[in-house]
């Protein structure tokens, strides 16, 4: 089966290249501790079967600086489409924004609003000083990924979905929903969002992980979820190396919770959604 992960991370060992300037001055403790340069994971994806990758941006090592990304990217087009991070509250930022974007320059973007080193759920993405960003990102077609928590900043990503109804946002790690406490009442709260056609799932192994444990429980979760968003909103990411698990155990990991799903649902989870969010990906599929 085609595979994309939709959710990598990359850190150089060039430092002098490529300096660390984490947000908020904290580097996290995976980048620290387990980095993997872009040549790397190509190696780590020809592994496990991964044809291509969406590298997203390093905030906690690179904070907004996306040189590294959109270098590893120009060097594997066929590989790699990068997501850089961006502060969207800088008077610049719309215009910033459409120079970033075109041929071997950014595919989507981040913001990293909720984290490790940001243990505070920000509200900021939808300040009114951001409301240019969020214009010029759907005139640009550009999705965004938003790393946030449901539940603390709820109700400001369904005010930022209702006035932008047009901007792709691509939920990372699905907003961090509490299935180990209910896998029904999480689903349920997912669920309700797909009410706004732009908002997309980005499933990873923060959410995986608590499936696998939650056993015949999993289905209360899933089946709510994918009924309402439909997999083709559905995208799976690694978060490779965030995670401690090897890249192959997290693919095994997210094709065995979601064995019962269609293959056509899994076709598109695995593959489908991302290729749609970013279309370069698709010129260079196989």
């Amino acid at each position: 089966m085609d595979v994309v992960d939709a959710h990598c991370h990359i850190i150089s060992e060039d430092l002098t290249r490529y300096p660390k300037a984490p947000i908020g001055g904290k580097q996290s403790a995976w980048a620290a501790t387990r980095p993997v340069t872009a040549d790397s994971m190509a190696g780590r994806m020809d592994e496990t079967g991964i044809d291509q990758a969406v590298l997203v941006q390093a905030t906690t090592n690179y904070g907004y600086d996306n040189s590294y990304v959109l270098d590893s990217s120009r060097r594997r087009p066929e590989r790699f489409v990068a997501v850089g991070t961006v502060d969207p509250l800088r008077p610049e930022a719309a215009a910033e924004l459409k120079a970033a974007v075109g041929d071997g320059a950014l595919a989507g973007v981040r913001l990293f609003t909720s984290g490790s080193t940001v243990p505070t759920q920000g509200e900021w993405f939808v300040a009114p000083e951001t409301f240019p960003f969020w214009e010029r990102a759907g005139e640009l077609e550009l999705p965004v990924c938003l790393q946030m928590r449901l539940g603390p900043a709820t109700e400001q990503l369904v005010e930022l979905l209702e006035r932008f109804p047009g901007v792709r946002v691509l939920l990372d790690h699905i907003g961090y929903p509490d299935i180990a406490a209910s896998p029904a009442r999480a689903g349920a709260e997912v669920a309700a969002l797909a009410a706004h056609p732009g908002l997309h799932l980005k499933l990873t192994h923060r959410n995986l992980g608590r499936l696998r444990d939650a056993g015949e429980h999993a289905g209360d979760f899933l089946r709510p979820v994918v009924e309402a968003f439909g997999a083709r909103r559905i995208a799976w990411g690694s978060n490779c190396p965030a995670a401690e698990q090897p890249l192959p155990e997290l693919l095994t990991l997210a094709q065995e919770v979601l064995a019962g799903l269609p293959e056509e649902d899994r076709r598109e989870i695995f593959a489908g959604t991302a290729r749609r969010l970013y279309p370069s990906l698709g010129s260079h599929g196989n």
